[in-house]
């Protein structure tokens, strides 16, 4: 029998898009737990909206969006303890937020500060990475770092279906499952590489399964039920811990809008219609309120209130965002090299002198 003659592995899922269990939760996921997770849901959910917007009107660069993945990213961050390091993509935004990154941050990199990625204290959030998969190979370095200094810490590489075709990929999970690594790789399959839809890219079914190639556990899971992610998750971060090295995780899932701000979808996928059949069928924040509301602990009124005072968070956070003082055009010459070579310094002299001259806006 050939491998795409097979069924496809069992897609663990906990809550259902009706809102209803599958199985019992565990008392480590309690109901302010729930709340948590469905009102950080709707934050992110707003913080991103927002910044399309922003780009629209052209008070922010070119954005990347994630609208339809926040179970995927919310729900994996949560499941991590504060001192975990996180190496996060360029659309990894609820992700970093949840775990510690402050929104206005988020904001001011899309804007073009280069000192936004600066991790706030106690935290260990890597800069976005635009590069792909070359963040799976950092993650593993920490990792490994961790296991040799001895600390309760793991570490999470959170990666798309484009990037298990590159090289970086294969690497980390050889590198990782050789040494023991207590590293979770992530990966949030939401169906497409850019234009390139993940048949396109392998005749492997699945990317779970490329895991048995480096001995490691592969998990397959909802990526739009939170319950799901938080739990599997968990489970893989207590492997790290117990010794028990590595764990890939594919979450599936769907981005609602373009890849980027910069792209067009309609280009390459039924747009309007695979974007309303997630919605409708298998969105993550109207899956957990259904939930929520058959157990009495969400209502309308409540909703009412959440919109208000997440919006006045988001709006804050742009206010502050806004007033940062200006990036200056020189600062691209900064934080690259120890010692510049004559060539960048005369490059920079030279954009000095236009700047002096008026003839480059700062």
């Amino acid at each position: 029998m050939k491998l795409a003659d097979k069924e496809l592995p069992d897609l663990f899922q906990v809550l259902t898009p009706d809102g209803e269990l599958l199985q019992p939760l565990g008392e480590d996921l309690d109901q302010e737990l729930m709340v948590n997770m469905y009102e950080q849901m709707n934050l992110v959910r707003l913080f991103d909206r927002k910044s399309i917007h922003l780009q629209r009107q052209g008070r922010m660069g070119t954005y990347a969006p994630f609208e339809g993945q926040e179970a995927s990213q919310v729900g994996s961050a949560m499941a991590l303890s504060p001192q975990d390091w996180m190496f996060p993509t360029y659309r990894d935004h609820a992700a970093t937020i949840t775990h510690g990154q402050p929104m206005q941050r988020v904001f001011l990199y899309w804007m073009g500060h280069m000192d936004a990625s600066i991790c706030p204290e106690g935290k260990r959030i890597l800069p976005q990475c635009v590069p792909i998969a070359t963040q799976m190979v950092h993650a593993v370095g920490a990792a490994w770092g961790s296991k040799l200094k001895g600390e309760p810490n793991v570490s999470i590489a959170y990666f798309g279906d484009g990037a298990s075709s590159e090289g970086d990929f294969h690497e980390a999970l050889n590198f990782a499952g050789v040494f023991n690594a207590p590293v979770i790789f992530f990966c949030q399959n939401n169906g497409y590489a850019i234009s390139v839809p993940f048949d396109k890219q392998s005749a492997s079914r699945t990317i779970s399964q490329r895991a048995a190639a480096y001995d490691i556990p592969g998990i397959r899971v909802d990526g739009n039920d939170i319950f799901a992610v938080w739990l599997a998750v968990k489970e893989a971060v207590q492997r790290g811990l117990s010794g028990k090295g590595p764990t890939l995780i594919e979450a599936i899932t769907f981005r609602y809008g373009a890849h980027t701000t910069a792209d067009d979808p309609k280009k390459y996928r039924d747009q309007d219609v695979l974007s309303e059949q997630w919605r409708t069928q298998r969105d993550p924040i109207r899956r957990l309120r259904l939930f929520l509301e058959k157990k009495g602990l969400w209502n309308d009124l409540l909703e009412e209130k959440l919109h208000q005072k997440l919006s006045n968070q988001v709006e804050a956070a742009l206010m502050d965002a806004e007033s940062y003082p200006k990036t200056k055009p020189t600062a691209m010459f900064e934080h690259v090299y120890a010692e510049a070579p004559w060539q960048i310094r005369e490059q920079e002299m030279q954009m000095q002198q236009m700047i002096a001259q008026g003839g480059l806006r700062t």
